[in-house]
């Protein structure tokens, strides 16, 4: 049997109670802004373990709230949506920069959507954002994009309902799931507004298939623009071969030509 099979024989669920050990608890990362602007600091609770990863504060994270935070004009009075947002800090940091609207969202499982929702929270209590500017949903990929936009299922979906930018921070891993997020991002994105890709390679081989996304993208009328590539340090330390590659952050616009 491989490492991969689970064996349903003998008794599965014969296991006296308690036997399992509790799930991990809550833990928080702290992310340093580096522009001058209040809170110089944010601290974000994680779930203690997570199957979606989001019980991490990823390079791609970190880089697309740096980049929001140095460019705020992309987010500054617009509709932001944030899909796989895990902690929340892009969406956060587009709060924080005075978003119309920021919609952050993740699979709908309600531990992760719950400590999304508590890390927006502490800032709105502590008045670093207004109540009325965020909002957390649980949402899948390639679904119906009209509850996000809070559009009734009998209407049609105005482009004023759409979001002027898109935020996709470490989901290219997903490679099953390409289509459907760009299914969400060509329905729910305005023919003036941009999603920006950020990823790290976290399994070095299969940077051809993350980088297919882009390719991809052109299917559903969008054009890739690389901004960059930088190097940081990998995420982890196991297999020094494929370092160089895994450190590496890729950061993308995807531009609408319909």
């Amino acid at each position: 049997m491989s490492d991969d099979e689970i064996n349903f024989d003998g008794g599965l669920f014969e296991e006296p109670e308690n036997f399992l050990p509790p799930p991990p608890e809550s833990h928080f990362a702290s992310y340093e802004r580096k522009v001058n602007a209040s809170p110089t600091k944010i601290d974000l609770k994680l779930v203690g373990k997570s199957p979606l990863w989001g019980h991490l504060l990823w390079n791609a994270g970190i880089y697309t709230a740096d980049y929001l935070d140095a460019h705020a004009e992309f987010v500054k009075g617009k509709k932001i949506l944030e899909l796989g947002a895990a902690s929340g800090l892009p969406g956060i940091i587009c709060a924080l920069n005075e978003a119309k609207q920021v919609v952050s969202t993740d699979y709908p499982d309600a531990d992760l959507l719950s400590h999304i929702q508590y890390n927006f929270d502490v800032l709105e209590k502590s008045g670093d954002i207004s109540k009325d500017s965020y909002e957390v949903q649980g949402y899948i990929w390639g679904n119906d994009v009209k509850p996000l936009m809070h559009v009734q299922e009998n209407e049609e979906i105005k482009e004023d309902d759409k979001f002027d930018f898109i935020i996709l921070s470490d989901l290219v891993f997903n490679h099953t799931e390409h289509f459907k997020l760009l299914k969400t991002c060509r329905q729910s994105l305005k023919k003036t507004g941009k999603c920006f890709v950020v990823f790290s390679p976290h399994r070095a081989h299969l940077l051809k298939n993350d980088l297919q996304f882009f390719e991809t993208s052109k299917e559903f009328d969008f054009k890739p623009e690389c901004i960059e590539m930088v190097q940081w340090t990998p995420m982890f330390e196991e297999d020094q071969e494929t370092a160089e590659i895994r450190a590496r952050v890729y950061a993308y616009f995807l531009v609408p030509e319909w």
